[in-house]
C-alpha cells in the first residue's frame, strides 16, 4: 500500500535496544516498547540455555557419531566460541553464505551472549550443522547429527503405552475424544529432545487444569464438522511429539473437520529434536507397525498423503532466525488461503509473538494481527515470552513462586480467528 513503511529487520529492531537499554522512541506503546531478549543477562533462562544447555549438545553430538578429527576440531571451535568468543560469519564456500551474511550483519563480532536469542539460538545450530558436516561435500553430509536422539525416543516404551491408551479412547464420544486429542497435542510439546538436554528426563508432568490460556472453543468454531477446511500445521518436535499431532491430524481429517491439511517442517535439523520430512515418516511407520487404533490411524494417515489430504511440506523460512512478522510473500499467502494456522511449540510462538519482554496480559489478538489468517498457538511453556494471559491468571501464577514460564509444567492454547 502506498505510504507504508516495510517491515524492519529484524537486526534492525534489535538495534533499538542496546546495553544502555534505551530504545529508538519509534515504538512508543508501552506493549511496543518491550525489549528485544538477549543472553546476556545472568540467572536468565536465554543465558541458561547459552552457557549450559549448548555445551551439553554439543557433547551429546560428538558422543552421538564416530566423527573424524575433522569434526571434532570444529566442534572444539564452536564451543570455544559460544563459550568466550565472538560471533563470526559463515566461510565464503557455504551455500547459505550470503543469507546469513545478511540476517547477522548486525551481530558478527558481538558475543553469542550479546544478539538476540532467537537469533543465537538459531546460528549455534547452522554452525553445529556446518561442524558435522551437514551441509558439506564429505560423507557425513545429510546426516542429521540429532537423528540417534530421536530415534531412541521413538522406538521407546513410553510411545508403545501411549499408543496402546489409543484403544480405549476409540470408543469415546467423537467430541470428547477431539478435546482429549486436542490436549494430548498441547502437553505433547514436553517432549523436546533439546529441552531435556539440562532439564533431564524427570522433567515434571502437567495436567489439563494447568493451561495458563483456553481458546479451544474458537478453535472448535472455526472448524465444525462438514467445513471444506484447508488446516495448516506447523510442527515443531518429532517424536513423541509429533505422533500426538499425526493422531489430531487424523481425528480433524477422519471427522471431517478439514479437508485437506498442509503439515509444514523443517528443510533441516533444528533444535535438536525438530520435525523434519524423515520425521514424519518414521513416526507414521511406527504407527502403521502398531497393533489395534494406533495401526488404523496410521493407515489412514499413509493413505491420507497417498491422497494428497495430507501433504507434508518444508520451507526454508522455518530455519531462518526471524519473527513471522518478516515471512516471505509465499508463505504469506499460503497462511493466508488456509482456514486456520495452527503453531506447534514454543519456538514458533516466540516466532509468531516476537521474542521480546512483553507483559504477560499484552493481548495475544494484537501481537498476532498482522497474521495472514485465523492462527492458533498451542504451546507448552518452556522460554520467557508469553502474551494473552487475564491478569488474575497472572497473578496466581506470580504468587506461585514457580518457573511457570520455563519450566514445561504449564501450556497454552491460544486462537486468533
Amino acid at each position: 500500500m502506498s505510504g507504508e513503511r516495510e517491515p524492519r529487520t529484524m537486526a534492525e529492531k534489535a538495534a533499538d535496544h542496546t546495553d544502555d537499554g534505551i530504545g529508538s522512541g519509534l515504538c512508543p506503546a508501552p506493549e511496543q516498547s518491550a525489549q528485544t531478549i538477549l543472553s546476556n543477562e545472568p540467572g536468565s533462562f536465554a543465558r541458561g540455555v547459552l552457557a549450559n544447555r549448548h555445551p551439553a549438545l554439543i557433547q551429546q553430538v560428538r558422543n552421538a557419531f564416530p566423527y573424524g578429527p575433522r569434526q571434532h576440531q570444529a566442534l572444539d571451535a564452536l564451543l570455544d566460541a559460544n563459550n568466550n568468543g565472538v560471533i563470526e560469519p559463515l566461510a565464503p564456500s557455504e551455500p547459505d553464505h550470503e543469507q546469513w551474511s545478511a540476517w547477522g550483519r548486525e551481530f558478527f563480532g558481538r558475543s553469542w551472549f550479546d544478539a538476540p536469542f532467537l537469533w543465537a539460538e538459531s546460528y549455534f545450530y547452522r554452525r553445529l550443522l556446518g561442524a558435522t558436516g551437514y551441509f558439506g561435500t564429505g560423507p557425513w553430509r545429510g546426516v542429521d547429527p540429532f537423528a540417534p536422539f530421536k530415534q531412541a525416543e521413538l522406538r521407546g516404551t513410553t510411545v508403545d503405552e501411549e499408543l496402546r491408551a489409543l484403544d480405549a479412547l476409540a470408543g469415546v464420544p467423537a467430541d470428547e475424544r477431539a478435546t482429549a486429542l486436542l490436549h494430548a497435542s498441547v502437553w505433547g510439546n514436553r517432549a523436546d529432545l533439546g529441552f531435556r538436554v539440562t532439564e533431564g528426563d524427570a522433567a515434571p508432568g502437567a495436567a489439563t487444569d494447568d493451561l495458563v490460556a483456553d481458546d479451544s472453543p474458537l478453535l472448535r468454531q472455526l472448524l465444525p464438522a462438514g467445513a471444506d477446511a484447508t488446516v495448516a500445521v506447523v510442527a515443531d518436535n518429532a517424536g513423541r511429539e509429533l505422533i500426538p499431532d499425526l493422531i489430531l491430524i487424523d481425528h480433524l481429517l477422519l471427522h471431517r473437520h478439514a479437508e485437506r491439511i498442509v503439515l509444514h517442517v523443517k528443510p533441516h535439523p533444528y533444535y535438536v529434536s525438530d520435525a523434519m520430512t524423515a520425521d514424519v515418516v518414521d513416526c507414521l511407520r511406527r504407527l502403521v507397525e502398531a497393533p489395534g487404533e494406533a495401526g488404523r490411524i496410521g493407515s489412514r494417515l499413509w493413505d491420507a498423503m497417498a491422497t494428497g489430504r495430507l501433504e507434508v511440506r518444508a520451507h526454508p523460512f522455518f530455519c531462518a532466525p526471524l519473527p513471522y512478522e518478516e515471512m516471505p510473500a509465499d508463505l504469506r499467502a499460503e497462511f493466508a488461503a488456509a482456514t486456520v494456522t495452527i503453531l506447534k511449540g514454543d519456538l514458533n510462538y516466540r516466532r509468531l509473538v516476537g521474542d521480546r519482554t512483553w507483559h504477560a496480559t499484552t493481548p495475544f489478538a494484537d501481537r498476532t494481527a498482522y497474521f495472514p489468517g485465523a492462527v492458533a498457538a498451542l504451546r507448552t511453556l518452556k522460554s520467557d515470552v508469553v502474551v494473552g494471559l487475564e491478569q488474575k491468571t497472572l497473578d496466581a501464577l506470580e504468587r506461585s513462586g514457580a518457573a511457570w514460564r520455563t519450566s514445561g509444567t504449564h501450556a497454552l492454547i491460544q486462537v486468533r480467528g
